[in-house]
């Protein structure tokens, strides 16, 4: 059963009349005019206070499960599984408390997603996530960028015809010869308890500035910020128009999108986001609860990343399907056991991971491992350089998705850490095309959003400060020897056989120009770093220690 601490009683907030207009997110000089509608609103626990609200019999009781930014973490499932099940069976003044007041209250209850739930081009992988889906039961999700990191237009219509879920994205348009036309849905309506509510998807604008070019996403065309506003603006009259009064946008635009789409469209009730990996806690003015066109109160929510946390939003409507009461809850997944007939079920598919060594000891992993030194990628960026022979390893921060603990380490754990499949390369790089690249991943250090990543390396070391600036590097040749390099006038002519893979290589997130078939690519392996870790591993004296070596340093 789902318990979530007491704390002590907490009133109603309840802010209509203090809430000063609000400048519209364009910059013009037009205000969002005052709320008319008073939303009572619950912190994320909070003890019964319904002395305190009018009952009304006519609302509508609804109890929202989501998740976002899975990427592909399959121990995660597993347990978001399990919480969708007691999801499904208990009543939901039991789930989430001191919302409902008892299971006569008549509850629909809704499982959705903001997609980047699969990860990575590997297809069995991407065939787990597909059936996690179905297996949790989700009624829809919106396209997320990993989504197409399925790079076989047949593989990703093959999981579609095989998901009992609806794909959704109002911004996307689908080549009439592709395999995957016909089989993305602008939005869906879901008929409960006698009551229909539409529910709106929305793909990244930035789409191909976060997936490396592939045939599946040489087959869409993504609609820009701007135009994905008024693409929903006008569903929401469409689905308005047939008398359908709750609605609900599914997005994985962002929270700085989804904050402009609530306040810059009317008829939207909830924002279910992704993409940014905030966590969103609660419901607070300005933070998630922002007031439509039509001063009707609009909900954004966002549960974090890699399946950590899963949220369920309790929304109450009133007869004209405006939120009169909502509590937002975030629940932790790791406080959820994994079921083992679904671990079985995963490894049918999947095959029985082999142990291929064991973690004596381990540090933690990086707050932010987009920003920050991280050791459990640099194994896999030594593993990259000891097993391609090169001078060098060269690994982006968002290429790792988990860490190693103190254990055993098997295959599934390793393809957990580093999903994506990309295909291995070594390269020929002057000593200025590597310190350009290293400068690019510094400058995610003054980005809200931390993207792309600092890059990971392996026989080099730097140092940078947090404005981004680069201020030392160094070459560390096999014979552990270090040379300085010259980060201010590096070398065009001096080149480094460096290990890398194939979204790096041709332009990916930047850190290099922009080329599908760049003259220095010296080799290709039709391998991921991942069998290379594996490979790597099993070869190092066990157990293992991963620990700090400052490789690369961020400092005041």
């Amino acid at each position: 059963m789902i318990n979530l601490p007491n704390i002590t009683q907490t009133a109603i907030i309840n802010k209509p009349s203090s809430v000063k207009p609000q400048p519209a997110p364009n910059g013009s000089n037009n205000t969002t005019p005052a709320p008319k509608y008073t939303t009572n609103i619950y912190p994320t626990v909070t003890k019964p206070v319904y002395t305190q609200t009018i009952s009304d019999p006519k609302y509508t009781h609804t109890s929202w499960l989501y998740v976002n930014d899975v990427h592909g973490k399959m121990t995660n499932m597993e347990r978001i599984y399990n919480i969708s099940q007691e999801f499904d069976r208990l009543p939901a003044h039991y789930l989430t408390k001191n919302f409902f007041k008892n299971s006569t209250d008549n509850v629909s209850k809704f499982k959705v997603s903001s997609g980047d739930i699969i990860l990575g081009a590997n297809y069995t992988n991407n065939k787990v996530a597909n059936q996690f889906m179905n297996w949790s039961g989700f009624i829809a999700s919106a396209l997320g960028n990993h989504e197409l990191d399925v790079t076989d237009p047949k593989k990703m219509a093959e999981l579609l015809d095989n998901a009992n879920y609806k794909l959704l994205a109002i911004n996307v348009a689908v080549d009439k010869n592709s395999p995957v036309y016909g089989k993305i849905d602008k939005s869906t309506i879901v008929e409960k308890d006698g009551i229909k509510y539409g529910l709106i998807g929305i793909a990244p604008p930035d789409m191909t500035e976060r997936v490396k070019m592939n045939d599946t996403l040489k087959d869409f065309t993504i609609s820009t910020t701007d135009e994905t506003i008024k693409l929903v603006q006008d569903e929401v009259k469409q689905l308005e128009a047939k008398g359908i009064k709750h609605i609900a946008v599914l997005s994985h635009g962002g929270t700085k999108l989804d904050k402009r789409l609530a306040q810059e469209t009317e008829g939207i009730d909830m924002i279910f986001g992704a993409h940014t990996h905030d966590l969103i806690q609660g419901i607070e003015e300005g933070k998630n609860l922002f007031y439509s066109k039509r001063s009707e109160p609009v909900i954004i929510t966002q549960a974090g990343k890699d399946g950590e946390n899963l949220g369920i939003l309790n929304v109450d409507f009133d007869q004209n399907g405006v939120i009169k009461k909502a509590q937002n809850n975030i629940i932790k997944t790791r406080e959820f056991n994994r079921p083992l007939f679904i671990k079985d079920s995963v490894e049918d598919i999947l095959g029985k991971p082999e142990k291929i060594g064991r973690v004596a000891k381990a540090v933690p992993p990086p707050k932010n491992r987009l920003i920050e030194n991280n050791p459990h990628g640099n194994l896999i960026a030594d593993a990259m350089r000891s097993e391609l022979g090169t001078d060098i390893g060269i690994l982006n921060a968002g290429n790792i998705r988990g860490s190693f603990s103190q254990g055993p380490i098997d295959t599934r754990l390793i393809s957990d850490i580093t999903p994506f499949e990309d295909k291995m390369m070594i390269l020929n790089l002057s000593e200025k095309q590597i310190v350009d690249s290293i400068k690019v991943g510094l400058k995610s250090l003054t980005k809200s959003s931390n993207k792309p990543g600092i890059l990971l390396v392996s026989g080099l070391k730097y140092k940078a400060n947090k404005k981004g600036e680069l201020l030392e590097m160094e070459f560390i040749d096999k014979n552990n020897q270090s040379h300085k390099i010259d980060i201010n006038n590096p070398s065009a002519d001096k080149k480094y056989t460096v290990a890398a893979d194939d979204f790096y290589a041709t332009g990916g997130d930047g850190y290099l120009e922009s080329n599908k078939n760049p003259d220095f690519v010296l080799q290709k392996f039709d391998l991921d770093k991942n069998k290379l870790a594996c490979d790597y591993i099993k070869k190092l004296d066990q157990p293992i220690e991963i620990t700090d070596d400052h490789r690369v340093q961020i400092v005041d």
